[in-house]
């Protein structure tokens, strides 16, 4: 035998034991997670198959080892396997949640500028025209980034209170761009205050309701900001009487970020809803799981 050849026979059995030693931790990952009922039906039809071919040998064989290694390493196992699949899945959960969190500084960032630039100009404006009004806006929306500005640097989640706080300032910047236009209702129970509420999601929803509801109609309309506790829930509402949403339109950015953020932060125990009322108009429904922010 020459070298070319001991080399291929050297690759074909080193090939060959790769190939086992996959086979088998794949077997022995098998038997460890499979339930013991399902295993006793494979045996039965391991019998019966090579009892048929009459070489009933290989039958006993897997048997043996089978149950073997399901005695006497199966448990450990399958709780390492166990172990290892759900680190697998809170690293994704993680990753998942990190990017979210990062789509959602990223659109942050593109929303504010547009809105502060649009307040800076209109506060130009006044400034010739009507000065007292300008400075009002002025006060607001130094109002609005004494609240915003906080949230946006604090690692953790927020709380309904600071939330309707920043939701006020911004709000009333609004009234002063739209004055007699919009007027603005909240029904928010100061118990709820010290309640754990994501970040900017009430604001998305009150722009979005502005936007889309009350400035394409040309006399305005109300906006009502409310939230109460139902089963354990907290449900906090924003509802409008402008010209009403299209449920059947794409939600966008605003409200398709928000249901992806719920489902991050609580699974299937959170969700938007969104409703045409029947006097018209639209209602817009955050509901989280509702508990208390403890205390430093």
């Amino acid at each position: 035998m020459n070298a070319s050849q001991l080399n291929r026979a050297t690759d074909y059995l080193r090939e060959a034991r790769d190939v086992a030693t996959t086979t088998w931790w794949r077997f022995f990952d098998w038997v460890a997670v499979i339930e013991w009922r399902q295993l006793l039906i494979i045996w039965l039809f391991a019998l019966v198959g090579c009892g048929m071919l009459q070489m009933p040998e290989p039958a006993v064989w897997f048997i043996f080892i089978s149950f073997a290694v399901k005695v006497l390493a199966g448990g450990k196992r399958k709780a390492e396997l166990e172990a290892a699949a759900a680190g697998r899945q809170a690293d994704v959960a993680t990753l998942e949640r990190r990017l979210m969190e990062a789509q959602m500084a990223t659109l942050q960032a593109q929303v504010e500028p547009h809105f502060l630039f649009n307040t800076l100009a209109l506060i130009g404006q006044l400034i010739e025209t009507d000065p007292p009004q300008a400075a009002r806006i002025h006060a607001h929306l130094i109002d609005y980034l004494r609240a915003t500005l906080p949230q946006m640097r604090a690692p953790g989640g927020g709380t309904l209170g600071k939330q309707v706080e920043l939701s006020r300032a911004y709000l009333a910047i609004m009234q002063a761009r739209m004055k007699e236009r919009l007027t603005v209702q909240f029904a928010v129970p100061d118990f709820l205050g010290s309640a754990p509420f994501p970040p900017m999601m009430l604001q998305i929803l009150i722009e979005n309701s502005i936007k889309h509801g009350l400035e394409p109609k040309i006399e305005g309309g109300r906006i009502e900001i409310g939230a109460k506790v139902v089963h354990a829930t907290l449900q906090v509402d924003v509802r409008d009487n402008g010209i009403g949403f299209d449920l059947h339109a794409d939600e966008g950015v605003g409200l398709a970020n928000i249901r992806e953020r719920l489902r991050l932060l609580y699974g299937q125990k959170a969700e938007l809803v969104i409703e045409a009322p029947a006097e018209g108009g639209a209602l817009a429904s955050i509901r989280i799981p509702y508990s208390v922010m403890e205390a430093d």
